[in-house]
């Protein structure tokens, strides 16, 4: 299993305003997952689709900003409290004080072949 560092996804760039290339920051962008911590349902190398402007209810994936670093979980609520979930049960939960780490809901997994498309409401 790899280290929680080497799951952070580093995606600086395309959460900021993009002002050179046209595109604003509240506009859908692609990342490639990285790592196990997202399996089964979003292998390594997937490709997925971020909502910048996304509200995040539980049970929603999303990128969050933790210390810096980016990482891609499933945002829960349990007790009023919300925390950031892998679904790979080898990495512990993230506990968050609120939804304000939250940069993005993801509304699609992409994929080489149809089958492999999904959207996420």
């Amino acid at each position: 299993m790899a280290t929680e560092d080497t799951q952070r996804i580093k995606i600086e760039e395309e959460l900021t305003d993009m002002d050179g290339s046209g595109c604003a920051s509240s506009e859908p962008f692609a990342l490639r997952v990285l790592g196990d911590s997202m399996e089964p349902e979003f292998k390594d190398g997937c490709v997925i689709i971020i909502d910048p402007d996304g509200v995040a209810e539980n049970g929603n994936y999303v990128i969050a900003e933790i210390d810096g670093d980016y990482i891609f979980r499933q945002y829960m609520e349990e007790a009023s409290q919300g925390f950031l979930q892998a679904i790979n049960p080898g990495y512990p939960r993230q506990d968050i004080e609120s939804k304000s780490v939250i940069r993005g809901v993801v509304t699609q997994r992409a994929g080489a072949r149809r089958k492999y498309h999904k959207r996420y409401e």
